[in-house]
């Protein structure tokens, strides 16, 4: 059951990803962001009033509300990051820092993975670098370019370590992730203020229209996130988190694959066989 869970992690974070990159063709990253997160937290507030989640209310929401608060920064930083420097640099180290994190913790935390999980796990790791396209030629790297890529690979590995301890129901998960995304909402919607009195667009530049029109595309890129946190969650009550983080971080494949799919962007030869790796690796970490 932690495999699958797991795996329908790296589906849904994917296809969010996917929907999000579309998104943001049109609309300012941030609105995309605080437009999508405040769909997703009406639809949970309704699931927490229908379910009674409030009664689950205690000291595990702190680790909710602390998802919360470092994703939306993690993720400012990771689009400053490809803003300043070569995708090809920044997005496997962003994807890296989702697995070490959460597989560091599991370590410290007495979890020791059989031989054939330790292999599963280095391919599958390998592959997800290789499936986000690294860039091994061209110019020098900034190095605030890497301060804010370690900023936000840190980031993306603490939210899924913190989300792991939210909530041991199902109804207290409904609850944490619902105040995981009130702070997503209350951080993203300060910095989307902070641009706007800066100077920068709020909106598309076809106006309103546009972003009411992407409204079922916001609410999906929202819901998938959030439902990819819930069942990480699950994914890490179920079996070993270090197991459960790494299968969860394949979600760069499904993006690339995605794209290939539905847009038909050529994958490099070094997306394709870092593809090859993640199912080999996700292979030996489901029979091992």
């Amino acid at each position: 059951m932690s495999a699958l869970f797991a795996l329908a992690t790296s589906l849904l974070w994917g296809l969010a990803d996917f929907g999000g990159g579309l998104l943001t063709r049109r609309t300012p990253a941030l609105t995309v962001v605080v437009a999508s997160q405040t769909l997703a937290v009406a639809v949970l507030g309704a699931i927490v009033v229908a379910t009674g989640g409030w009664s689950e209310a205690g000291p595990q929401l702190w680790f909710a509300a602390a998802a919360g608060v470092v994703g939306p920064v993690a993720m400012l930083c990771f689009y400053q990051a490809l803003a300043l420097g070569p995708m090809g640099v920044v997005s496997p180290l962003g994807a890296l820092g989702g697995v070490v994190v959460p597989l560091g913790v599991a370590l410290v935390l007495g979890e020791r993975p059989g031989l054939l999980q330790v292999a599963g796990i280095v391919v599958a790791v390998a592959g997800v670098v290789l499936a986000s396209g690294p860039q091994t030629g061209g110019a020098p790297v900034q190095r605030q370019t890497l301060l804010l890529t370690l900023v936000a690979a840190l980031g993306f590995g603490s939210v899924m370590a913190l989300i792991a301890e939210a909530s041991s129901t199902l109804t207290g998960l409904f609850l944490a992730l619902f105040v995981q995304r009130l702070a997503n909402v209350a951080v993203g919607g300060t910095a989307l203020y902070v641009t706007v009195r800066r100077g920068n667009p709020a909106l598309p530049e076809e106006g309103f229209g546009v972003l009411w029109a992407s409204l079922p595309a916001l609410a999906f890129v929202g819901l998938a996130d959030v439902a990819a946190n819930g069942t990480y969650n699950l994914a890490a009550q179920h079996g070993p988190v270090a197991v459960a983080a790494v299968l969860a971080s394949l979600y760069p494949v499904v993006t690339a694959l995605a794209a290939r799919g539905l847009l038909n962007e050529r994958l490099r030869a070094v997306q394709a066989g870092g593809a090859g790796l993640a199912l080999v690796g996700t292979l030996l970490l489901a029979t091992g």
